[in-house]
């Protein structure tokens, strides 16, 4: 896939650039290196001092770099900014955590005495040099919430980003930079998916995580373990949206379509698998059908757009096949199911596609168990509260899963039997520097965000002192 900008409202490409020759990758694996062994001796105070301008930098340049991010993977521009604003946000507040989250930590006295010790702690030290591989969808979040932590707990960053946003992956190696890291701190590689296996190999990079589709995570996984290097991954995601009969309806609805069509659908947190209850099924999905239909879908550069276009030709492509296998096999289309037309403007040649409803869903349809990234939700009917369960495990996926209900008892069974990372009640699935965010299943291992995603990339030591 060639390093370039191409804006998917119109496929034209803005902007090409030459992937970095083996000479300029190992003169950058060297400065990462050596940038290391010097700021991981720095103190809190320094690192929260740096984090804290790279977040003010990046709220002056909010609305310049949610343009490009506009023009990359088609985001809608209100979108970009508030992305903009939330790294800011969780730059902030790892600034100000960072101290807290990794001090020392200390045993009761009378199990340092049964360990043979007349004082003994636990410390957290940085591991090194972390390789990030990241996708377009949310081309700054994704970085931003691992190199946040990673850089207050002492570690030092290379970014290989999705080819699709290249000049956003280069705004944040430039951002870190002019708020003052120190050279090699945070570095950009604009390289190809072919080159991420010797990286990874160097003895020089500690560890990696990565973002993306479960092929590309099982590939760096198993790098990285024949390496016994340590990985985060955070994979796809298939998240279920049940709504049982005491659930407030029109709120539901409302917010259903808006936990569907983020990001233009693209959003491995988004909810895509809709289980109502048949009490309240036909009354949910005229008003969630509704709600679909009522989206505009433009130019993702106009602040009237809901829904802009897909980030490429071959992502509207899969998702177009998943539609009409879904068709083919019985499901009926309760709105959408197309590509838009006459959109004008010079957008036909744009990568965009109707938000679209499917009913009707069975276990034979390609759907049913694969991930759809785009604005296409698919609608199921439960009898009762096991049959919703049972519909919201039944897929190899397991990120994230929303619930609405008064209920305190089915809130207590669905914290109990939801296979997922998080399980979120009366609202949408989203991700807050505080609360850590990962999955289960194919959906991946480790955490992000909170106290356990900046652990994640530590050296947890124990420290021993003889009687």
């Amino acid at each position: 896939m060639p390093i370039a900008t191409v804006n998917p409202a119109n496929g034209e490409t803005l902007k090409s650039f030459d992937a970095l020759g083996p000479e300029e990758t190992e003169r950058r694996l060297t400065t990462a290196d050596s940038a290391f062994r010097e700021y991981r001796t720095t103190g809190f105070d320094m690192r929260a001092l740096l984090l804290n301008r790279a977040a003010d930098l990046l709220d002056e340049d909010q609305q310049e770099i949610a343009r490009t991010m506009t023009t990359e993977m088609g985001k809608p521009v209100k979108a970009a900014r508030a992305e903009a604003a939330k790294c800011a946000k969780a730059m902030r507040w790892y600034a100000a955590n960072a101290e807290r989250l990794l001090a020392d930590e200390h045993p009761a006295d009378a199990d340092v005495r049964d360990a043979g010790a007349s004082r003994a702690y636990v410390r957290y030290r940085p591991l090194g040099v972390v390789l990030a591989v990241m996708p377009w969808n949310f081309p700054l979040w994704q970085v931003v919430r691992f190199a946040a932590p990673a850089l207050m707990a002492g570690n030092v960053g290379l970014l290989k980003h999705a080819s699709n946003v290249p000049q956003t992956a280069l705004y944040l190696e430039d951002l870190f930079r002019r708020a003052g890291f120190p050279e090699g701190c945070f570095q950009t590689l604009l390289v190809g998916s072919g080159a991420v296996e010797a990286i990874l190999r160097d003895p020089r990079v500690a560890a990696a995580t990565l973002t993306g589709s479960e092929p590309a995570g099982r590939s760096v996984a198993s790098i990285a373990g024949d390496e016994v290097k340590k990985t985060v991954m955070e994979l796809g995601g298939s998240d279920p949206y049940v709504v049982l009969p005491s659930a407030d309806i029109g709120k539901a609805a409302a917010t259903a379509v808006t936990a569907r069509v983020q990001n233009n659908g693209q959003s491995c947190i988004a909810a895509k698998r809709f289980i109502v209850h048949t009490e309240v099924y036909d009354a949910f999905a005229e008003r969630f059908t509704e709600g679909m239909r009522a989206l505009t879908v433009g130019d993702p550069a106009q602040e009237s757009t809901d829904v802009g276009p897909l980030a490429s030709e071959r992502g509207r492509a899969d998702l177009e096949e998943l539609v009409d296998d879904a068709v083919r096999r019985g499901a009926t289309a309760l709105c959408g199911g197309a590509r838009p037309e006459g959109l004008g403007g010079g957008l036909d040649g744009g990568w965009f596609y109707t938000p679209t409803v499917l009913s009707g869903i069975t276990p034979e349809m390609r759907i049913h168990q694969e991930e759809t990234f785009g604005p296409v939700a698919t609608l199921y009917r439960a009898a009762d509260l096991d049959e919703a369960v049972a519909l919201a495990n039944d897929t190899p996926f397991g990120l994230s899963s929303n619930v609405w209900t008064q209920d305190a008892e089915e809130m207590g069974r669905c914290v109990r039997d939801l296979e997922a990372g998080g399980v979120f009640f009366n609202g949408m699935t989203a991700s807050h520097p505080a609360l850590p965010f990962g999955g289960t299943k194919r959906s991946g291992y480790g955490r992000e965000l909170s106290g356990h995603g900046i652990h994640e990339f530590c050296n947890v030591t124990t420290v021993w002192y003889g009687a």
